[in-house]
């Protein structure tokens, strides 16, 4: 089972937004829906390793 997680970034921290399986919902999110959030990144995790990792364009 693939896992994302959304990362949001605000130029000196990063902070779980979204940890599930719901790849629609993972990847609909934007940044302007969170505070002081510069970018969102996103990791994908299957069976327990971390197999992508990349930014969300808005």
């Amino acid at each position: 089972m693939k896992i994302y997680v959304i990362l949001s970034f605000d130029g000196e921290t990063m902070e779980n937004v979204y940890v599930g399986p719901d790849e629609e919902k993972a990847l609909s999110l934007k940044p302007a829906e969170f505070d002081n959030c510069e970018a969102l990144f996103v990791e994908i995790w299957e069976d327990g390793e971390k197999t992508d990792d990349y930014r969300l364009e808005e």
